[in-house]
């Protein structure tokens, strides 16, 4: 008995020491495996690439700043990056750190960084600086969109002519046609005032707009342009990828999307799964790094 016993012992732990811990795994829009090298490939051939993340997922950071690296040597330089998470009218002080003529601290004094800035976004920042890249601060200053939640879109037409440089040019469609627009509206519920409600989604909207016009502004021929933001942003084809779309119809573009997985073996969700062009699906349980 005590032998058997020591037998099942041993063929459970070598079944546990043989066991593959995944840490990520990228899949094509028809759910076939694709390894870093050939995504990498792949998407040197696009004009435009949205990365999407989960913003405090750590495994979903290392993973942008390795594609990047890679793309950039398979372009030989010729990449452009950019954000959601700075703000058009930060570009200034981007540049002049990127260009050495601020340190760090000179840096993060003088703009609006995220508090996850640190640890998830100055590893790219630092290697655009490093290899001379253009790093293009996208988005909206969050106090414009904040005033389209609260006053509607038509509230953004009094803002002066400077200030209108940060945003997305007016008039700009809103429609619940975009892909996750209507899921935002079935979030907020039912019983939610309807002009609160179009407020809210016009926000999200002006969001989109300003990153897509701010990815157009930034492009050059032969270079592709990878752009960093909230799954949300993207997902479905949707958002930043919807309005350039409505602009550049015959741009080449790609959407990496990204899903949380219970599955050890990392394998396409059942549910809640709805494919982009590429698709990375990582551990649930991945160290957040908020």
């Amino acid at each position: 008995m005590k032998n058997i016993f020591i037998a099942i012992l041993l063929a459970g732990f070598c079944s546990l020491s043989g066991q593959d811990f995944k840490a990520y795994q990228f899949y094509d829009k028809k759910g076939k495996e694709v390894k870093t090298d050939r995504l990498i490939k792949e998407l040197a051939g696009y004009d435009v690439v949205f990365f999407g993340e989960n913003h405090n997922s750590s495994i979903n950071h290392w993973l942008q700043l390795k594609i990047t690296e890679g793309l950039y040597q398979k372009k030989n330089g010729g990449i452009i990056l950019g954000a959601e998470m700075f703000e058009r009218d930060n570009q200034p002080q981007l540049n002049q750190y990127l260009d050495g003529k601020y340190d760090a601290k000179t840096f993060k004094d003088s703009a609006r960084l995220w508090n996850n800035y640190v640890t998830d976004y100055k590893p790219l920042v630092d290697f655009a600086k490093t290899k001379k890249l253009n790093f293009i601060a996208t988005n909206i200053p969050r106090r414009y969109a904040s005033q389209t939640a609260k006053e509607g879109l038509e509230s953004l037409n009094k803002l002066s002519a400077q200030e209108k440089n940060y945003i997305a040019q007016l008039p700009i469609k809103v429609t619940l046609d975009t892909p996750g627009y209507q899921e935002m509206k079935a979030m907020m519920g039912d019983h939610a005032e309807g002009t609160k409600v179009m407020n809210f989604i016009s926000a999200q909207a002006i969001k989109d707009a300003t990153m897509a016009e701010s990815i157009l502004k930034s492009m050059q021929a032969g270079k592709t342009f990878i752009h960093y933001n909230g799954n949300y942003h993207s997902k479905e084809f949707g958002g930043i990828y919807w309005y350039i779309k409505q602009k550049n119809p015959n741009l080449k573009m790609a959407v990496i999307s990204v899903f949380e997985s219970e599955d050890p073996e990392l394998k396409v969700p059942e549910k809640e799964y709805i494919p982009t062009d590429f698709n990375l699906i990582i551990p649930a349980d991945m160290t957040k790094t908020f």
